[in-house]
């Protein structure tokens, strides 16, 4: 490492500091983007399974907004920084001072680089931790053939300084490129243009043309195959899942034709996906031109495809639309959980739609209880903008998307399509913050048609806590039927074997054990299950429910929950299922003694979820 040699460096850092606190910028990135941007990223790296790593260095070609700035700062986590240069023409590198921060457990470090002027690009030479947050490095154990390690990324929201040194906010997009060297016999996938040709001789070489946040960076690397299930489409997986996985996913043309329907044309030129191993802690990352999907949406009957649309309506809403920092989280998730429910309704019909809608809505509602409420509203108001106040995350999913349905419903889809396709239209490529969608919505909408909702209205959606009391709720008829069957077995006046049940959808099943929860006793659970062999489901959604429930009711599934939290690692279906557990005294040693076996197979922020639960 260089070290800084004048006091003029020490001065500029301090300066740079207050200058930072001054603009109020991303409050989770160091970077000082309102002075310089990074307009393209090239990566060359190669990955060591045997000390977990990346090492080599990144390259950043930057476009100077402030002629006097003469401090670069990135944000970096647990990186070893080995050299730094920079390029002022377009031939010579030169070494510069640099320094890093104290670390912070939340942001990690600041990369403070020196510079007497203003280069076009600067290249820094490092090594990732082993523990990086972002990357998780599994054995050959691990995986499914037991041959080869594996390795893929999680970067968001603000993990990827901890595998690239970056202006690590969504408010900065950038191009990128990467070589990246590999062992033998594994493939290397990034969310960039993807070779299937590839052999990686060389190294396995990326290219994304469309600019990109910075948590979008993303990589897997391991024994992959690869099909083709569509013509702008592939699915990539492990060889033992690959056929199940082109099966589960063959719908996706379809998908995306539906979405360019109702929102104008994908932009990315490709929608491929991955299907990781089953540690891969969340449903899917929307990773432009690949998807990360977790293994548990396999279910044998595409019953589970909602996930898929979810991330690929992401290529329109969060890709194409970024959210400007993570205050505006809502402007992803809330945006695309209603784009999904109108993709499923072009496909699938309003009936599907509105099933999967009411659960949506019903598993909103009911998480209101776990929530404080002064993380229920969809914006914070906090003017020092700090990151501890904002929103719920799971709750901006539905509640957006039951903002935008509310504006939809009023305006109509005639006024209400056009109007949104005009946000995603005019906003291409951009990230925005919540008052330049609202600066939209009025010109666009509510100038034009002022019943549509009123300002206090509009306030009470953004920074008013739970859901307004006037939101419709949607009734599906089907669960209508569903619900009478319910409420007659747990009274006990329906025996279990008349329950239609047979003939229930995967998200009618979903609904009626969400309902039972909590209320059906272990009899009532045993009998479930044994007529309907709930705990040994192939339906990740379905199994999950049944366990939780039974759980509670303590209807004994050991042995099949013990080989689901073994195989599972997404945290949707892994942290609840221990806190029911660790909150039962009769349950929680073995709760306890299961996580020791099963928390190296979890993905880190995982471990991290349940070691609170554990502490606790």
């Amino acid at each position: 490492m260089q070290k800084p040699s004048t006091l003029r460096f020490a001065v500029t850092a301090a300066l740079a500091l207050l200058a930072t606190a001054a603009n109020a910028q991303d409050p989770l990135s160091y970077a000082r983007y309102n002075e310089v941007r990074t307009t393209d990223v090239h990566l060359d790296l190669k990955a060591d399974f045997g000390s977990r790593t990346l090492t080599g260095y990144a390259e950043l070609t930057l476009n100077w907004l402030d002629k006097n700035a003469r401090t670069l700062v990135l944000d970096t986590r647990q990186l070893s920084i080995a050299r730094v240069q920079v390029q002022y023409d377009d031939k010579t590198w030169s070494p510069v001072s640099y320094m890093l921060d104290k670390a912070d457990a939340k942001k990690g470090q600041a990369l403070r680089i020196s510079l007497s002027r203003q280069p076009k690009k600067v290249r820094v030479f490092y090594h990732t931790a082993p523990t990086a947050s972002a990357l998780q490095w599994m054995t050959p154990a691990q995986t499914m053939s037991g041959k080869r390690p594996f390795m893929f990324s999680q970067s968001e929201p603000i993990d990827a300084r901890s595998w690239a040194p970056v202006q690590d906010t969504p408010a900065v997009r950038f191009t990128y490129s990467a070589r990246i060297q590999a062992p033998a016999g594994m493939r290397v996938v990034m969310s960039a243009e993807n070779d299937q040709q590839g052999t990686g001789k060389g190294g396995w070489n990326f290219r994304m043309p469309q600019p990109i946040p910075s948590y979008l960076l993303a990589i897997a690397i391991g024994e992959l195959e690869v099909r083709n299930i569509g013509p702008r489409s592939a699915v990539y997986a492990e060889p033992a899942r690959i056929e199940a996985a082109a099966f589960e996913l063959a719908d996706t043309e379809k998908m995306i034709a539906a979405t360019e329907s109702l929102y104008g044309p994908y932009r990315w030129g490709r929608y491929d996906m991955i299907v990781l191993p089953p540690s891969f802690p969340i449903g899917g990352m929307e990773n432009p031109r690949m998807t990360f999907l977790t293994p548990t949406m396999i279910a044998g009957d595409r019953s589970l495809n909602d996930l898929i649309a979810h991330e690929l309506a992401h290529s329109w809403s969060g890709n194409l639309v970024t959210n400007a920092s993570w205050k505006h989280w809502w402007l992803n998730e809330g945006f695309t959980t209603y784009v999904t429910t109108r993709v499923l309704e072009t496909l699938y019909g309003a009936e599907v739609a509105d099933m999967n809608l009411q659960v949506e809505q019903e598993e909103a509602v009911a998480s209101l209880k776990d929530i404080p409420v002064a993380k229920q509203a969809l914006l914070t108001r906090d003017p020092d903008v700090n990151p501890d106040t904002y929103t719920d995350e799971a709750l901006a999913y539905p509640k957006g998307a039951w903002f935008l349905r509310t504006l939809e419903q009023r305006a109509g889809r005639d006024v209400f399509d056009p109007f949104l396709r005009g946000w995603f239209d005019q906003h291409a490529f951009q990230s925005a913050t919540t008052d330049q969608f609202l600066a939209y919505l009025r010109t666009n909408l509510l100038d034009k048609h002022p019943d549509v909702m009123t300002q206090a209205e509009l306030d009470e959606w953004l920074y008013g806590p739970g859901i307004p009391a006037n939101a419709q709720r949607v009734v599906s008829q089907r669960f209508l039927a569903v619900d009478a069957q319910r409420d007659s077995w747990l009274k006990g006046e329906q025996v279990t074997a008349d329950l239609t049940a047979r003939s229930w959808s995967a998200t009618e099943w979903m609904h009626f054990l969400n309902d039972i929860d909590n209320k059906a006793t272990a009899a009532q659970l045993r009998e479930l299950d044994q007529t309907f062999a709930l705990k040994t489901s192939k339906n990740n959604e379905i199994a999950f429910r049944f366990y939780l429930a039974a759980v509670h009711a303590g209807y004994d599934v050991r042995p099949q929950l013990n080989d689901f939290l073994m195989s599972v690692g997404r945290q949707k279906f892994v942290v609840p299922l221990y806190a029911a557990l660790l909150k039962k005294p009769d349950d929680a040693a073995w709760a306890k003694a299961l996580f020791v076996k099963a928390r190296p197979r979890y993905h880190p922020e995982t471990q991290k979820s349940v070691d609170k639960l554990v502490k606790k």
